[in-house]
């Protein structure tokens, strides 16, 4: 099965080679390339797309902006901000947006390909240098995170892995348990933090534990 991707980007050269390496690699398929987001817009709700590739600075709405409305429109489409700013702001208001993956420009083809892979299966690629700064905003004592929403010690357990980083594999064999059971534990996290996905658990926990601090 291939997986059908969207490319948002203004640059004309970046989304030519964007969309050449796509179409040349096995698996993969490129069905729409856009050089703003209200073309964007106007079309991928309607698409059968399962990733969309999405530059943060484009001409009128801004990446961050396309992202929260197709979103809106379509919660099932993987986002993957595809960008060369490396600032806590942009990548928090990123992931606050719905993105599930932020990956940067500079990043190898083939490193690409395979953080398309992973979001289309439920990951959240980002580059290294990314996920150190988010694991740092996210990273939360077992302690701190059992208190919220009635999580088991197992679920508690487990969604610290995830703030760190972790695959689901790697928890499942940390935990001496099968990725079919840590995607159980999953989605019991997500259902009783009523989210959708690992980055809005992860931003849900750290705002209700800033909350808490703060009124503490």
């Amino acid at each position: 099965m291939e997986i059908n991707i969207a490319i948002v980007e203004d640059n004309r050269d970046i989304r030519e080679g964007l969309t050449f390496l796509i179409k040349a690699s096995e698996g993969f398929k490129c069905i729409a390339d856009f050089s703003n987001a209200e073309d964007a817009l106007q079309q991928l709700p309607q698409s059968e797309v399962d990733v969309v590739l999405m530059d943060i600075h484009l001409p009128g709405k801004s990446g961050i902006d396309c992202v929260t409305e197709l979103k809106r429109q379509r919660k099932d489409i993987q986002v993957i901000m595809l960008t060369i700013f490396e600032d806590e702001e942009n990548i928090f208001r990123s992931l606050q947006a719905g993105a599930s993956g932020y990956v940067l420009k500079k990043t190898s083809p083939a490193q690409l390909l395979e953080a398309i892979k992973d979001v289309y299966n439920g990951g959240s690629p980002m580059s290294s240098h990314i996920a150190r700064k988010v694991v740092a905003a996210f990273q939360k004592s077992p302690d701190e995170l059992n208190s919220r929403d009635n999580l088991s010690g197992r679920e508690t357990e487990i969604l610290s892995y995830l703030s760190k980083g972790y695959r689901y594999k790697e928890i499942a064999d940390l935990l001496f348990i099968s990725i079919e059971t840590v995607r159980t534990h999953i989605r019991n996290i997500y259902e009783k933090l009523q989210v959708h996905s690992r980055t809005e658990a992860l931003l849900k926990v750290n705002d209700q534990t800033g909350s808490q601090k703060r009124t503490g």
